[in-house]
């Protein structure tokens, strides 16, 4: 039952989602992503304290790469949610499992140096079918969306590459995991770097009107980003076997549907049969690239956005 914590995750990821939807009508990606990074600094910071963990860290370039590809991603599920259905803003996002089964693939090949020493890696086939199925959901997925017109065009391409994205910065989260950092060092410096990345864009760019009243819409998805990374930390926490940890794992997959249901009753979003079928491939591929990873690695904690 203490996976269910991931479910909860699912769900406060998705709540997240919808106040980042309202939002966008009055901020620009650039400036949610900072106050996102405000109101985490803030938690996090409250989080390491109660729980007597300091914030220095002895790896400050490996939070620095994992704040960069992670507030790369960040902006770009933003920019995807503002200009795409949201459960297919989301369902790019969750892509990042299958991102690192092409990359595992990908990086055990450019590895190999052929000699008659070294033969060629494990092709990996069960993970290249599962990566090429994944893809051919995307291409389902982006179909009804890519010709509403330019803009919903550029928004799949930046959900996609925000997918991509996030599995970099989840490798980065296992490596700093594995070196010991807790996950309440790694998220606040992540917010950190949300802060400096959002607000250097605009101050470059320049920033939007204050709208008033929708400026509210700002301290949910802060809270809710926070409480959903909270959970998903319990939830890993209570997987105390390999098989627990692939439930849990899978689990949040649940906030794609949630994502659905939010689309489709506050936004009026319709998605075509094809869309529907797209998604259920990215789900079944990331699903089985978890498991098919798992068989040959530990498997380790994951980290939303």
């Amino acid at each position: 039952m203490k996976a269910l914590w991931m479910v909860l995750a699912a769900l406060l990821f998705a709540s997240m989602s919808v106040c980042v939807k309202y939002a966008s009508a009055y901020f620009t990606s650039a400036e949610l992503v900072f106050y996102r990074g405000l109101i985490g600094m803030g938690l996090m910071a409250w989080l390491a304290r109660s729980r007597g963990v300091t914030l220095a860290t002895r790896y400050p370039r490996m939070h620095a790469w994992r704040s960069l590809v992670g507030v790369t991603s960040l902006g770009g599920w933003f920019f995807a949610i503002a200009h795409l259905p949201l459960a297919t803003a989301i369902t790019l996002n969750y892509m990042s499992s299958v991102w690192i089964a092409a990359f595992l693939v990908g990086g055990s090949l450019m590895a190999w140096r052929p000699s008659p020493d070294t033969p060629r890696p494990q092709m990996h086939t069960s993970l290249l079918l599962t990566v090429s199925a994944g893809f051919i959901g995307v291409v389902l997925l982006l179909r009804p969306s890519i010709g509403q017109g330019p803009e919903q065009a550029l928004g799949g391409i930046v959900g996609l590459l925000s997918g991509m994205c996030a599995a970099l910065a989840y490798m980065q989260v296992v490596a700093l995991s594995r070196l010991g950092e807790p996950e309440s060092r790694t998220v606040f410096y992540f917010a950190v770097g949300s802060v400096v990345a959002g607000g250097a864009v605009v101050l470059a760019t320049g920033y939007s009107p204050w709208p008033g009243w929708p400026a509210l819409w700002l301290l949910p998805l802060g809270v809710l980003a926070a409480g959903g990374q909270l959970c998903m930390t319990l939830a890993y926490a209570s997987a105390h076997n390999p098989r627990a940890t692939l439930v849990v794992a899978n689990l949040q997959y649940s906030g794609i549907v949630f994502g659905a249901l939010y689309g489709m009753l506050l936004f009026g979003d319709m998605i075509p049969p094809l869309g529907w079928l797209g998604m259920g491939l990215i789900i079944a591929s990331g699903i089985l690239a978890t498991v098919l990873r798992a068989r040959t690695v530990a498997a380790p904690p994951a980290e939303e956005l």
